[in-house]
């Protein structure tokens, strides 16, 4: 196994800046105010290392699944955590650490997992993932995408814990449904336009 530091620079730099603006990184963000952010952040992890591995080890499975299959699903995903944040944010009276929060490591790690597995297959981090691989070095490029994937998560969901504490729970939970709504129609948008 070779390791090339300019690969997993490359592989970093260029997944981390495509990733930023991504509504994953929304997702997480969303997720982190309603659900553990560490649970959340290993569920995110996992599904990112499993995408990064289908990437670097058989890219091309991704040609396999209809575009528009996987952008309906991803829809559907964040169109049931809209449902979840926006459908009752319970009392006035609550406090940041009680109330609806989702605590439980496997329902949060579940949850994260799936939304974000079944909402990168095919993005453009999985597809430029692939294409570095091809050209950069399998172990480098995995490592360096991973890292990048990885550090993005992070970043939201410290980014929505900063908020959760300065910003009233019920609101922060009505922000985070109306993304994720955003983001279902975003998907349902892509099927259309693609």
């Amino acid at each position: 196994m070779h390791l090339d530091p300019l690969a997993i620079l490359t592989a970093f730099g260029l997944i981390f800046l495509a990733e930023l603006p991504d509504k994953t990184m929304f997702a997480s963000l969303a997720m982190g105010t309603r659900m553990r952010p560490l649970y959340v952040w290993f569920g995110t992890s996992t599904a990112f290392v499993v995408h990064v591995a289908i990437a670097v080890g058989a890219g091309s499975l991704i040609g396999l699944l209809p575009d528009w299959i996987v952008k309906l699903v991803s829809a559907l995903l964040f169109a049931f955590g809209a449902f979840m944040l926006l459908r009752g944010g319970g009392d006035d009276d609550e406090d940041a650490a009680g109330g609806r929060t989702v605590t439980g490591f496997w329902p949060v790690y579940s949850t994260a997992f799936m939304a974000v597995f079944i909402s990168e297959w095919g993005d453009l981090t999985q597809i430029t993932t692939a294409n570095l691989a091809a050209t950069n070095g399998t172990w480098s490029t995995a490592i360096g995408s991973a890292a990048a994937l990885m550090s993005v998560s992070a970043l939201a969901l410290v980014a929505g814990r900063f908020i959760a504490k300065r910003v009233p729970l019920k609101t922060v939970q009505r922000i985070g449904g109306l993304c994720m709504a955003a983001l279902a129609i975003w998907s349902l948008v892509e099927i259309f336009a693609g």
